[in-house]
């Protein structure tokens, strides 16, 4: 019997990525069916499906699901979700869909078939309503609010037979686990507590310290990067998970830390994406999400630690998976070392705070960055990588001029 959590829903994993002779009879059948586009976020939401990382869905979301999660972060049957999964298309393409007929769904950047759909149900719905209620906000500064702005005016319903998990196989390797994988990987290591640091940076200090805080109270933890798209000045997947990857070879004791990387983009929906990273890491086996200061946050649009008190609003049995809120985590000159708002006693000027987006800013201008913020091995792999772009702009610009 397995010590892990359950995956969500109390059920099994359900990945619905074919497999082979089922796999090769469906990409050949999907070849004639009628083609829709579908952009990045909707390649990973459908890859998610397929490794079972979005268990139990079995496809996206109809209106009444739509709604439901909407409105009170649940689908018609019930089942708790915080953000809607859903699929659009433009008005013309949707109107030459019957429904209950089949589609497939093509990658618009790659141009490869993801998947095949039974259209079930096609469903206008109220954008803005979707933003207010899932962003907070309907400021088309907001990247999520922009996505969700710019996208069809029709969704479309219906379950899906996944076909592909794109290139993320091969661009990460073993990074790249499914939650089969990671489920296995625990149980050989005999955990049955397992907390997930979700980050879309480079950790910096007080990344490694909040992951330290949780291997003192958990049997590991699951270091796990998102590897699909950011918004622009955000730093590569690539660069990242090498820089993560050396920061636990030097500074995590052995058999403690394992890492990986998921498929989806980024929606940057602050307290509601948190609870959408605590259900799909249950069904990755993990115990517990890490839960710091502005959790999926972007912009002002969210406090600190709205994504903290969030989930003291939900269902208590909404989430097997629970949360592990950890105060502002802080480099202290005069305990000289990472200290919390609850273990330091001194004053405000004695603390460095340390942010990603601060990084970020003083890496891209080429400022000297203390080893308090950064361990000095990540330093040098982010000043090779600006580096790299201050070579690129550079290039251009004397072939600009050149010419």
């Amino acid at each position: 019997m397995s010590k892990l959590v359950n995956p969500h829903g109390g059920g099994k994993l359900k990945p619905l990525l074919l497999q082979g002779a089922a796999l090769t009879e469906e990409k050949k059948r999907a070849q004639s069916l009628p083609k829709v586009r579908i952009s990045s976020r909707e390649s990973g939401d459908l890859i998610m499906m397929g490794i079972g990382g979005f268990t139990p869905l079995d496809g996206f979301m109809a209106k009444a699901d739509w709604q439901g999660v909407c409105d009170g972060m649940k689908m018609a049957n019930g089942l708790f979700w915080p953000i809607p999964i859903t699929l659009s298309t433009d008005k013309a393409s949707a109107d030459g869909i019957k429904t209950g007929a089949e589609v497939a769904l093509v990658d618009n950047e790659s141009g490869e078939i993801m998947a095949s759909m039974k259209v079930t149900e096609k469903y206008a719905i109220d954008k803005a309503h979707e933003c207010k209620m899932v962003y907070k906000t309907n400021d088309l500064e907001h990247p999520g609010v922009k996505m969700v702005m710019e996208q069809g005016e029709i969704n479309l319903a219906g379950p899906v037979k996944v076909l592909s998990t794109g290139n993320f196989k091969q661009e990460y390797g073993d990074q790249f686990l499914t939650p089969a994988e990671t489920r296995e990987m625990f149980a050989k290591n005999n955990w049955s507590t397992v907390a997930a640091f979700q980050t879309r940076n480079p950790m910096h200090r007080s990344h490694e310290y909040l992951a330290k805080i949780a291997i003192e109270t958990c049997d590991g933890v699951l270091i796990h990067s998102l590897l699909g798209k950011l918004k622009p000045g955000d730093i590569p997947a690539n660069v990242r998970s090498k820089a993560i990857g050396t920061l636990i070879e030097k500074y995590f004791a052995k058999n403690t830390v394992i890492q990986a990387g998921y498929p989806l983009d980024m929606r940057y929906a602050g307290p509601r994406e948190a609870l959408l990273h605590a259900l799909f890491r249950q069904n990755y086996g993990c115990s517990h999400l890490i839960v710091g200061r502005d959790h999926a946050g972007v912009g002002d649009y969210y406090g600190p630690f709205d994504a903290h008190h969030i989930f003291d609003e939900i269902p208590k049995n909404a989430l097997e998976t629970k949360p592990l809120k950890i105060d502002w985590t802080f480099w202290c000159n005069k305990c000289d070392g990472m200290a919390s708002m609850r273990t330091c006693p001194h004053e405000a000027g004695d603390r460095i705070l340390l942010s990603g987006t601060k990084l970020r800013k003083a890496l891209s201008e080429g400022e000297e960055v203390s080893s308090k913020f950064s361990r000095p091995e990540v330093l040098e792999i982010l000043r090779t990588y600006y580096g790299s772009l201050t070579e690129k702009v550079e290039v251009k610009l004397s072939g600009h001029s050149a010419r």
